[in-house]
């Protein structure tokens, strides 16, 4: 199970990490993104920044700190959860597979954290 959480996590790490790049390098495919679902430009660094904090708690919590890694982790499904809903409110859904990804993983991250704590 450890071995599980520590494969996943990393993958969650790595996988909010890129995304932060492309959110502070306004990738063309995030501006995009950002205009449909109605966000504004000048979120994307405040969001990125929490994704960034999300992803820094994670490995944190790999590395001995596992209260800091779980509400890291419940902060990041909180988040996706939200990105997820503002595809919804928008009716974009032709990319929602994206967000829905990343809560996947956070999820995945947070029950095997959560497991591993017995």
């Amino acid at each position: 199970m450890v071995t599980a959480y520590v494969i996943v996590t990393v993958i969650t790490v790595a996988a909010n990490a890129g995304i932060v790049v492309t959110d502070l390098l306004r990738a063309g495919f995030v501006l995009a993104n950002s205009a449909e679902v109605g966000l504004p430009q000048s979120w994307l660094p405040w969001l990125a920044t929490a994704k960034a904090a999300g992803a820094a708690g994670l490995l944190l919590g790999l590395l001995g700190a596992r209260p800091l890694g779980l509400a890291a982790a419940v902060g990041l499904v909180l988040f996706f959860l939200g990105a997820i809903a503002a595809h919804v409110r928008s009716r974009v859904y032709h990319n929602i597979a994206f967000p829905t990804g990343y809560l996947g993983l956070i999820t995945a991250s947070l029950v095997l954290a959560l497991a591993t704590l017995r």
